[in-house]
């Protein structure tokens, strides 16, 4: 008993202090409280054990790569995760470029996104997006919520209650219908898709009880739930993503043209194939920018 109420308050204690940091971090301007973040995160980054996990992984998916250049990527990293920290609590200062009160403050489409998103938005059939820890992967939702679409999100609900309300309170405003993952959550996205809603979840982390699918040349364990969803609903999938712009504080956001799944001999909609499908597609992103991806997790076990 004694414990469990010491672990109460320790919970609320940390919640609290974690929400007067957003707080905090909110009254700061967003560039230079990112500035400040990534620099920070470049020094003590490599201090931390995550630093090795990375090291390894990068070393593996690079053979090729110098240890000079693997440790140029993680330097990359640290500072877009310093940055993304910071960002978080400037969600609702992000517009679409040329709407905004300033460009600094733009999400960027190429034309041919632009219409991609047009042309989802007016579909009568919805879109189940797949997206990965690339820049600052919760722009890419804020900016199709900007450009009007009807949409809901998976998310991993935070451990600690005052943490996980002030998530709730920040995002569902600026992304839609926020859904924790749980055994009820695949319902949950079911019936939204159903009902017209377009649903996103990131796709790139390991999942125990997943289906193995190749990364980096390498097995590893992919979330089935995407393909599941297709399977049940013939939605359409598409894959989004975000690029941190040279700048380090604007940001380009990205969708595919429909991917085609591969099916069965009966038809329907194969689970491994379309897993290993997406996971090629994140596997070309994170090619094309290795310093903006999340390398410090242990993606291959």
């Amino acid at each position: 008993m004694l414990g469990r109420r010491s672990k109460i308050l320790l919970d609320a204690a940390i919640g609290s202090i974690a929400v007067g940091l957003l707080r905090a971090v909110k009254l700061t301007d967003r560039r230079r409280a990112a500035n400040f973040s990534g620099a920070v995160m470049r020094k003590i980054g490599p201090l931390l054990p995550e630093h090795r996990i990375g090291r390894n992984n990068l070393r593996a998916a690079f053979p090729e790569k110098s240890d000079a250049e693997i440790e140029k990527i993680l330097a990359g990293v640290w500072d877009n995760l310093g940055r993304v920290a910071a960002e978080f609590a400037h969600l609702d200062e992000f517009h679409i470029e040329g709407v905004g009160p300033t460009a600094s403050d733009g999400i960027a489409y190429t034309p041919e996104t632009a219409d991609r998103y047009e042309r989802m938005i007016k579909s009568r059939t919805p879109t189940l997006a797949f997206g990965a820890h690339l820049a600052n992967w919760e722009v890419s939702a804020v900016g199709a919520k900007l450009l009007g679409a009807n949409s809901a999100a998976l998310y991993r609900r935070p451990n600690i209650r005052a943490i996980s309300d002030a998530v709730i309170k920040l995002r569902t405003p600026l992304i839609g219908q926020l859904i924790p993952t749980g055994l009820d959550a695949p319902v949950r996205l079911a019936r939204l898709l159903q009902s017209g809603v377009h649903v996103g979840m990131l796709a790139d982390q390991h999942f125990s009880k997943g289906v193995e699918v190749i990364f980096f040349g390498r097995p590893c364990k992919a979330n089935p739930l995407i393909a599941l969803l297709a399977r049940q609903t013939e939605c359409t999938i598409r894959g989004a993503r975000v690029v941190r712009l040279p700048d380090g504080n604007r940001f380009r956001c990205d969708i595919t043209d429909p991917i085609e799944p591969p099916r069965d001999a009966d038809g329907r909609i194969d689970i491994k194939g379309t897993m290993q499908a997406i996971t090629a597609v994140i596997e070309g992103w994170v090619r094309e920018h290795p310093e903006q991806w999340l390398w410090l997790h242990r993606r291959w076990r």
